[in-house]
């Protein structure tokens, strides 16, 4: 009886005939492994360009993005890039701080497989070969739409016409397009003349230092009729260093031009104390992916993409505009 309740007990209890197995193990997720080697994060600019590339290259979307601020420094950039290469990344992205000494470090990309895509900026090489398309602004065409606003407002100017300049990085492809629209501009207009350049390096902090000591440095107050600003960071600077030495910025005073057409820089413009602002889109995330997308295809791309850009004066805006504005 007592062997009889023991095989029931036992037939009642559950049964495995076989130890159990763990769950199968899925692959893990694949991503395209994307380096960023960004300049810094010194403008608005820079910053909403960065916000462009990490809203892009996410993992929901199959990325793996590797990044690396430079804080303003070329060393930076090129110990990232070999840092990039070690990680095997898939792509490379790099906005150049200036446009020469990077053949070497791209070679090494090259010889490693991994194609690199100039971002924003872009350099100079005899072998263009060395990376497969550029993504940005022209920033010629940028600072020649300039001058030609200049050109308007003083072409009834019956005296000189004193223009202060402040530059951005020295050496940068942005620097030397707007730099060469202006300088250009100054040599076929006999009654221009170019008091000054001074090195913003595209800060507020460095450009509010440059234009202060020059005023400061001068005999007595000087006649300025316009400051030509190569982002708005040093848009802003000069105007914070003007406005303390008693200038007023406007139609009716200085009359300052800026580039990138930052929300901050729109709202001087709205405010009048900004006269122009010429647009450098960073929103360029989307335009690099389609880059990346051909490749990928095993399509050549174009060596060049260019974003689409125009020019504000106060009249063309409004609050409602500039606040749907994406930086």
């Amino acid at each position: 009886m007592k062997k009889l309740l023991i095989l029931l007990l036992c037939l009642s209890l559950p049964v495995s005939c076989s130890p159990r197995q763990p769950p199968p193990e899925e692959d893990p997720p694949h991503f395209t492994v994307i380096g960023v080697s960004q300049v810094g994060s010194e403008s608005g600019f820079r910053v909403a360009n960065t916000e462009s590339m990490r809203s892009v290259f996410t993992e929901e979307a199959g990325y793996r993005l590797l990044f690396d601020d430079a804080r303003q420094k070329q060393e930076n950039q090129i110990a990232a890039i070999r840092k990039f290469i070690q990680q095997r990344a898939d792509y490379i992205l790099l906005m150049p701080l200036c446009v020469s000494g990077w053949d070497s470090v791209l070679q090494e990309a090259r010889e490693a497989g991994i194609p690199v895509i100039l971002v924003d900026r872009t350099i100079e090489t005899a072998d263009e070969s060395l990376y497969a398309a550029h993504v940005g602004a022209d920033f010629q065409w940028e600072g020649e739409q300039a001058a030609a606003w200049l050109e308007n407002a003083f072409q009834g100017a019956k005296g000189p016409v004193n223009i202060l300049h402040i530059q951005g990085t020295l050496g940068s492809s942005a620097q030397l397009g707007r730099s060469a629209a202006l300088e250009q501009a100054v040599e076929a207009h006999e009654n221009w003349n170019l008091l000054a350049q001074l090195d913003g390096d595209f800060t507020q902090a460095k450009s509010y230092e440059e234009t202060a000591q020059w005023l400061d440095s001068q005999a007595g107050p000087p006649v300025l009729h316009a400051v030509y600003c190569e982002n708005d960071s040093a848009a802003f600077g000069a105007i914070q260093a003007l406005e303390e030495r008693g200038y007023s910025c406007g139609a009716e005073g200085v009359r300052i031009v800026s580039f990138d057409a930052t929300r901050q820089g729109l709202t001087y413009c709205l405010e009048g104390r900004i006269s122009l602002e010429v647009e450098c889109d960073p929103m360029m995330g989307p335009l690099v992916e389609e880059v990346i997308r051909t490749l990928q295809s095993g399509s050549t791309p174009d060596k060049h993409y260019y974003t689409q850009e125009q020019l504000f004066t106060p009249e063309d805006l409004s609050r409602a505009l500039i606040d749907r504005r994406p930086y």
